[in-house]
C-alpha cells in the first residue's frame, strides 16, 4: 500500500508518454532492471526486466545512506542525539593518543553532510582495519569540519556506530518498528563490519518497492499512513542545501553538482535523490509530485546521469501533454506495466545434433587465480551439466545448467561485504564445438557472470567476466584434467587433495 497526500489537479504521465520514455531507455542501452514510478502515492507505471522483480530484494550500495539518514532523523526525534554532539563524544575508548582540533570539533552534523574534514578518500584506510570506528577517528583531519565536501562512505558508517551506540540494538532492530513495519516492509538484510556494526552507508537490500515507499515518506514529509515516522524538520534539513558539492562534480553530471543535503544529492526542479553504485536511485520530486524508484546495472555513474536526463526529459517536461486518445488515460486504479527479458535471459540458437560434441564427466585443478578458485568438477546428466567449484570456504557448491532452458537455483555469491546465500539464474549454451558458455545471473544485484570453458586436450581455459564490478571484473586461468570418467556428485563437494595431476 502506498499512501500520499495528493495534490489535486496535477496532471498525470499518459501511457503515451510512458511508452516513448521506456522505448527511450532501450535505445540508449541503459541497463536498467527495475523501475517504478508514483504520482500522488499511487504506481502509474512498472518496469522491470526478467529475471528481475519489483517485490525483490536489491542490494542498494550507497542509496543504503539515505536510510541511514532516515534513521538519524528518528534517533534525533526521541532526543538519543543531536546535531551538534561531538563524535568522539560516543567513543571515548577508541580514541587516538591525541585528538586534532578538527577531530574534536567534527559533529553529527557534519557526518551528515560528507562534511567532516577529511582531505583524502579515507574507504581504504579504515576498511582494511578489524575496528573501524577505531581506524576513522584515528585519520588525519585536514580541514576544519564544515568547510570542505568529501563524500565519505565511512561517515555514513560512523552514523550507523552512533546511532547503535546510543539506541543499544542494532540499526535494522531499531528501525523496525520505526520506519520498515510502518511502512509495510519485510525486515531486511543489512551488512555489517567486522565487528558486527551495521555498515550504514552500504550493504542494504530493499525492493523497489520497498525504495518507492521511503520515497514517498520523503514526499509526504515524514508521514505514511497517517503516522508520523520521522519529523519535516529533519527531513527539510536533509533535503536542503547543506554542503557545497559543486567543485567535486565530474563535468556533465549536472544533478551532482547541486548541492548536497544529510545524504541526499539536490538535483534540479527541487528534486533529491539518493543513490548507489551501478544506478540504484530513489527520486523525489515534490513539485511534480512524484517517487521514481530504480535498480540498474550500470557500469558507471555517468550512465545515472543519462537515466535523470531522460527523466526530466521525457517525463517531467510533458506532464502537461495530453493524452490523443482519451481511452488510454491512466486514472488512479491503474498502472502501466511494461516488460521484458535481460539479455541474458535470451537462449542463442543451438548448434545442429551433428554439431554438438559430448561433454564428458572430467574434474580440472586449476591454476592460481584472482578468486582462488581451485577446482571445476563437470558432470553431464542428459541436457543438464552440474557444475561443481570447489574454493574451500562457503562458496563451495554445485550450480546445474540445462541446455535450451534458464534454471533458477541458490548459490553463493559476494553481495557488497560478504558472501550470500541467494537466487541464481544459469544458463548455457556451446558457442563451438569447442567453447562452452555459462550465464549466471544474481537478480539481488546487478551482477551478470559468465563462464567461458575453452576445452582442449586434457586440459581447460577459464574465463571469468562480470558485467559490472567494483574490484574483479574479469580472469583467465588453465585447468588440468586430473580425472575424468563417470562422476557421482549427488551435490557432494570433489576434495581436490584427492586428485593428482596426471
Amino acid at each position: 500500500m502506498f499512501v500520499s497526500q495528493a495534490l489535486p489537479g496535477k496532471p498525470r504521465l499518459t501511457p503515451s508518454v510512458l511508452t516513448d520514455f521506456f522505448s527511450r531507455i532501450q535505445q540508449s542501452g541503459l541497463a536498467v532492471n527495475t523501475f517504478m514510478l508514483l504520482q500522488d502515492g499511487a504506481v502509474t507505471a512498472e518496469f522491470a526486466r526478467a529475471p528481475y522483480r519489483v517485490d525483490q530484494p536489491q542490494l542498494l550500495y550507497s542509496l543504503s545512506k539515505s536510510v541511514t539518514s532516515i534513521a538519524a532523523g528518528i534517533a534525533i526525534d526521541e532526543g538519543l542525539l543531536k546535531l551538534t554532539d561531538t563524535v568522539i563524544s560516543f567513543f571515548p575508548h577508541k580514541l587516538p593518543d591525541t585528538i586534532s582540533a578538527n577531530l574534536a570539533r567534527m559533529t553529527v552534523h557534519h557526518l551528515l553532510s560528507m562534511n567532516a574534514g577529511h582531505g583524502d578518500n579515507i574507504y581504504g584506510a579504515v576498511a582494511q582495519n578489524k575496528d573501524w570506528v577505531q581506524a576513522f577517528l584515528a585519520q588525519e583531519v585536514a580541514y576544519e569540519p564544515g568547510s570542505h565536501y568529501l563524500y565519505s562512505t565511512h561517515c555514513t558508517y560512523m552514523l550507523s556506530a552512533i546511532i547503535e551506540q546510543v539506541a543499544g540494538e542494532k540499526l535494522v532492530d531499531f528501525l523496525m518498528p520505526r520506519l520498515f513495519e510502518p511502512l509495510d516492509i519485510p525486515r531486511p538484510v543489512w551488512e555489517t563490519c567486522p565487528l558486527g556494526i551495521t555498515a550504514g552507508g552500504m550493504g542494504l537490500s530493499l525492493s523497489t518497492e520497498s525504495i518507492a515507499k521511503l520515497g514517498q515518506l520523503l514526499l509526504n514529509k515524514g508521514e505514511y499512513a497517517g503516522r508520523r515516522i520521522v519529523s519535516e524538520r529533519y527531513l527539510a534539513l536533509a533535503a536542503s542545501e547543506q554542503s557545497d558539492n559543486r567543485l567535486s562534480a565530474k563535468a556533465g553530471r549536472i544533478d551532482s553538482a547541486q548541492g548536497y543535503g544529510y545524504q541526499f544529492h539536490l538535483c534540479r526542479r527541487g528534486c533529491f535523490r539518493g543513490d548507489g553504485s551501478f544506478g540504484q536511485l530513489l527520486l523525489v520530486a515534490p513539485r511534480e509530485n512524484i517517487v521514481i524508484a530504480a535498480t540498474s546495472a550500470f557500469p558507471g555513474m555517468q550512465q545515472l546521469q543519462t537515466l535523470l536526463d531522460l527523466i526530466f526529459e521525457q517525463l517531467f517536461d510533458r506532464l502537461d501533454q495530453p493524452e490523443a486518445d482519451n481511452s488510454l488515460e491512466i486514472n488512479a486504479n491503474e498502472r502501466f506495466v511494461f516488460s521484458q527479458t535481460h539479455p541474458a535471459m535470451l537462449l542463442p540458437s543451438a548448434l545442429p545434433p551433428e554439431s554438438r560434441p559430448g561433454l564428458k564427466p572430467a574434474v580440472y585443478r586449476l591454476a592460481d587465480n584472482p578468486h582462488g578458485l581451485k577446482v571445476i568438477a563437470l558432470d553431464m546428466q542428459e541436457e543438464q551439466l552440474m557444475l561443481q567449484m570447489f574454493y574451500g570456504d562457503a562458496r563451495d557448491g554445485v550450480l546445474p545448467f540445462r541446455f535450451g532452458q534458464t534454471l533458477s537455483t541458490r548459490g553463493v555469491f559476494c553481495k557488497d561485504l560478504a558472501l550470500h546465500q541467494q537466487e541464481v539464474v544459469t544458463t548455457i549454451a556451446w558457442q563451438d564445438r569447442d567453447s562452452l558458455k555459462l550465464t549466471l545471473i544474481y537478480p539481488e544485484t546487478p551482477y551478470i557472470v559468465t563462464y567461458i570453458m575453452e576445452f582442449r586436450p586434457e586440459a581447460i581455459q577459464l574465463t571469468f567476466q562480470m558485467n559490472v564490478s567494483l574490484n574483479i571484473a574479469e580472469y583467465s586461468t588453465t585447468g588440468i584434467l586430473t580425472a575424468a570418467g563417470a562422476l557421482s556428485l549427488n551435490h557432494a563437494i570433489v576434495n581436490p587433495d584427492s586428485l593428482t595431476a596426471d
